[in-house]
């Protein structure tokens, strides 16, 4: 019988605080055989306590001071949100001496280089596994497993609710407006959904992954961005007859001593394992020198999978508090520097609508040709005066494509610039 107990402390109730309670009574004799104590539930601060609650948490504070400056609380759980007060708290609960465990990607993504130097400093840990998609380990892979590996490349669906969106376009042939509207009712996408769909939430993980594949100080606002607002299903039935489907990915990517790191819908082949994934699920795919491709796939959100990863970090704390090991430094080495945007070299789709007539082709051809982007694919369809060209190219730099562009948008037979996406998972 476990002789050891340790007390928990929690900051929020939602969601995933919810499912960290029931995980914790009623996963309490296999948590206590794996960590080598019982975990205990001890007070938990929520906004409102005289709001009803289908879980008995018999000790409910509006106080949030009150669990991290608790003597008796050993391990302190954060999955609030937001940067303040969230902040302000897991700096008084390191300070305290207490390990933290947190699921606030917003603030790893933001402000994790300050926490990690406090954790260590006070000779504390500062778990995270759950800031990025969701149940789906990943952290802690890329940070121990794979330490012996040089990662190249980590490409991701990271956000649940548009791939839910774009896989409705996808399926069942709706438009952006009206596949938002059922993750609305579905409770997949919030009544403000701006962090999904722009983008925010993906770029947030993508920061995280890219400062944990690559040693490098990235933090969310390093992050290029784009959302899915103006993926139309004329890009998506265009992308299916090309044998492609459109995912809103998360791209860190290393070479020559710099990383890059993106968001933004994309063209996905097919036969890539992330075109396969859907509704509201999650993937992670790593692309390792020495262990090839690898794929991390799963629940990206939801209560008791981020709940299972929140827990699984108390373990990981509780087990280092009764060995007195002593806690990694949670802080990156900080050795990389930033590619620009501009530099990134990947496959465009490019869709124009042009005036069906003579030279047409060869005018469009000529204004790639002059900023030195090749074209592997073209496919047109007229109606009319009127035409749509649809190109693919071969892997190109984005300030030439963008250069590109600004030709096509002023040559007379071009009468609009459609659609610009990037195609992944084909050439290097």
């Amino acid at each position: 019988m476990t002789a050891r107990s340790l007390t928990v402390g929690l900051l929020g109730c939602g969601t995933v605080g919810s499912g960290v309670v029931r995980l914790l009574r009623d996963h309490c004799e296999e948590l206590a055989a794996r960590s080598g104590a019982r975990l205990e539930l001890g007070p938990v601060a929520v906004r409102n306590v005289a709001r009803d609650r289908e879980l008995d948490v018999p000790r409910l504070t509006g106080d949030p001071s009150a669990v991290v400056d608790d003597p008796d609380v050993d391990i302190v759980v954060e999955v609030m949100g937001g940067i303040e007060p969230a902040r302000g708290l897991i700096r008084a609960a390191l300070d305290n001496g207490k390990s933290v465990v947190t699921a606030n990607k917003e603030l790893v993504a933001t402000l994790g280089a300050e926490l990690f130097a406090l954790a260590a400093q006070r000779g504390v840990r500062l778990e995270y596994e759950a800031a990025v998609a969701g149940g789906i380990p990943i952290i802690k892979p890329l940070r121990e497993s794979l330490a012996g590996d040089r990662v190249r490349r980590v490409l991701g669906i990271l956000n649940g609710t548009t791939n839910y969106i774009l896989t409705r376009m996808t399926e069942d042939g709706m438009d952006f407006g009206a596949a938002l509207g059922e993750a609305q009712r579905l409770g997949y996408a919030e009544r403000d959904p701006a962090a999904d769909i722009e983008g925010y939430d993906a770029a947030a993980k993508a920061a995280i992954l890219a400062s944990l594949a690559f040693d490098a100080d990235v933090v969310a606002g390093d992050v290029y961005r784009e959302g899915i607002t103006r993926v139309t299903a004329t890009d998506i039935a265009h992308a299916r007859r090309m044998g492609y489907v459109i995912k809103l990915l998360g791209i860190a990517e290393a070479s020559d001593g710099a990383v890059g790191v993106r968001v933004h819908p994309a063209l996905v082949p097919v036969s890539h394992p992330l075109a396969s994934v859907r509704e509201s699920f999650n993937a992670v795919f790593v692309e390792g020198e020495a262990v090839g491709d690898l794929m991390f796939y799963g629940r990206g959100a939801g209560s008791l999978p981020t709940a299972s990863a929140v827990v699984g970090d108390v373990v990981t704390v509780a087990r280092g508090l009764l060995s007195g090991e002593r806690p990694p430094d949670g802080a990156v080495a900080r050795t990389r520097c930033l590619r620009p945007f501009d530099e990134t070299t990947v496959q465009y789709y490019v869709l124009l609508d042009v005036a069906d007539e003579p030279g047409v082709l060869a005018a469009v051809a000529a204004a790639f040709g002059g900023h030195a982007v090749s074209i592997k694919s073209v496919w047109q369809e007229g109606s009319g005066d009127s035409a749509q060209l649809l190109l693919i190219t071969h892997a190109a730099r984005e300030r030439n494509v963008q250069a590109t562009l600004h030709d096509l948008r002023v040559l007379p037979s071009v009468r609009d610039v459609a659609s610009v996406m990037r195609v992944e998972g084909g050439e290097a």
